[in-house]
């Protein structure tokens, strides 16, 4: 019986993870910045510019939304340490998309490295 982990060491054969060092790089360059995380952990703090489709709802977000039909984009995804984000990279090949990029360490590594994050504007309701 597999286990998530060996799930997670299997989409890693089959995908291409950015080293942290060249994410700003990756993330400049691609079309579409994604956060794989659940809504809370995205309302949280995310990566800037980042758009969050949760790792439940990929697969159908990118099927059902006319936004996600070209399959020559380029995407780089995150998630908090880079399972959901191995698992999201190898459906999205999978499905077709040919230039999707998981940022190693996830959002943990990118906040260890000081780098930039954002918080949504929420409304107030006072």
């Amino acid at each position: 019986m597999k286990t998530a982990h060996d799930l997670v060491a299997e989409a890693r054969q089959v995908i291409q993870e950015v080293p942290l060092a060249e994410a700003d790089a990756a993330i400049k360059n691609a079309d579409l910045l994604l956060d794989v995380r659940d809504a809370d952990e995205y309302r949280a703090s995310h990566i800037p510019g980042a758009v969050n489709v949760s790792r439940g709802m990929l697969e159908f977000k990118f099927t059902n939304d006319p936004a996600f039909e070209n399959r020559q984009m380029k995407i780089v995804l995150y998630c908090k340490t880079s399972g959901r984000a191995a698992l999201s990279a190898k459906a999205l090949k999978d499905m077709g998309y040919m230039n999707v990029l998981s940022i190693e360490g996830g959002f943990d590594g990118w906040l260890e490295a000081g780098k930039p994050t954002a918080t949504p504007d929420l409304p107030s309701f006072e």
